[in-house]
């Protein structure tokens, strides 16, 4: 007769050999605490800067920070980047996209190797930025928070916030190590 308590236990330690391998934990590792502190660090970076320069800062009202090439501009954007819009859906969708991207860019996480720091940190800032785009959005119907304005006199770059830039960095270091690393599987 066997014990019940040492077949439960045998059957916990051993999975079915048909079964899949099991995707890592989230929260248990050096990727893990890459990625949120990222997202959380650079969250809360976006969110500060932006209540200072709403606070600091006239709309549409240049402050020069660095000569003429980088200027503190206070804009709303309702729409996404370059102006990108969907008329008065705006902040719906883009809310609904960000929200998806986050989603996506998580099982990305859960999917990445636990030492595999740079894709963690790349995953990060696209995140963090996500984050906080998808905050100014759900917070106020005027629209995403932008300030950083780039640019030689009248020739000037989009306006655009810290949260852009950690996805723009965040995407080209995804594209890079997606680009050099392959799928495994394939």
């Amino acid at each position: 007769m066997t014990n019940p308590s040492e077949s439960t236990l045998a059957s916990e330690v051993a999975p079915p050999a048909a079964a899949a391998p099991p995707i890592t934990a989230p929260l248990r590792g050096p990727r893990d605490v890459l990625f949120w502190s990222l997202v959380l660090g650079g969250g809360a970076l976006d969110f500060i800067s932006k209540r200072m320069i709403e606070s600091s800062l006239v709309p549409h009202l240049p402050r020069r920070v660095i000569g003429d090439w980088l200027r503190f501009t206070l804009i709303y954007n309702p729409g996404a980047a370059m102006n990108l819009s969907f008329g008065a859906s705006s902040r719906i969708v883009f809310s609904v996209i960000a929200f998806v991207m986050f989603v996506v860019l998580f099982r990305m996480l859960l999917e990445t190797r636990q030492d595999d720091r740079a894709q963690a940190i790349a995953l990060g800032l696209v995140a963090a930025g996500a984050v906080g785009n998808l905050l100014d959005r759900i917070r106020s119907v005027r629209g995403v928070v932008d300030f950083l304005d780039v640019g030689i006199g009248d020739s000037r770059f989009y306006t655009f916030n810290v949260a852009d830039s950690f996805v723009t960095v965040g995407a080209i270091l995804l594209a890079i190590l997606l680009w050099r690393y392959p799928d495994p599987a394939e």
